[in-house]
């Protein structure tokens, strides 16, 4: 008889009772490391989605405050039209005066559409020359404006929601 034949059914029970005990600690470890593994990759795929929804927002909002930025930009070159025809007539002469107030009354009423929408004008007359802001074109000697000051504003430029929409085109002062 082999050692198997030999064997009774309560040896068998008291083997496999015994088996499992030995193993019982590491199938635990085992269990808990794949638990803990399992909450990690929970965590960061929590952490993941959070993430992206923020930037998700982000995008979102950002398009929201610069959706207007190609509209308002091609509506400068209107704005400095009305400027143009204000500077060029005359207010004293009669036959253009009421032409002359209602240029005058439209651009106001541009500038304050484009204000509402956070459009802003920028006229650095005298303030430092910041070339993040500004585009120097020339420089000129100046005995009455500081060095690398904003001497006079050729065009207008303008930002929106604090974003650069157009440069002010300018010319600095230099010393003389």
């Amino acid at each position: 008889m082999s050692d198997q034949e030999n064997t009774s059914p309560a040896d068998e029970a008291v083997a496999a009772q015994e088996s499992p005990a030995t193993e019982q600690p590491v199938l635990d470890e085992q269990l808990s490391a794949l638990e803990s593994k399992l909450r990690d990759q929970a965590l960061r795929a929590q952490a993941e989605i959070q993430n992206i929804q923020r930037r998700a927002e982000r995008d979102v909002a950002q398009a929201h405050k610069f959706a207007l930025e190609k509209f308002a930009g091609e509506l400068l070159a209107v704005v400095d039209n009305l400027e143009r025809a204000i500077e060029t007539s005359s207010a004293e002469d009669a036959a253009v005066k009421a032409l002359r107030d209602g240029v005058v009354l439209t651009h106001k009423l541009f500038l304050d559409a484009l204000r509402k929408f956070q459009v802003e004008a920028l006229d650095p007359v005298g303030e430092p020359f910041d070339p993040e802001w500004h585009q120097a074109v020339s420089a000129q000697p100046s005995d009455s404006a500081e060095p690398n000051s904003v001497l006079k504003v050729l065009q207008k430029g303008y930002r929106l929601n604090g974003r650069l929409l157009r440069p002010a085109i300018v010319i600095v002062a230099s010393a003389s």
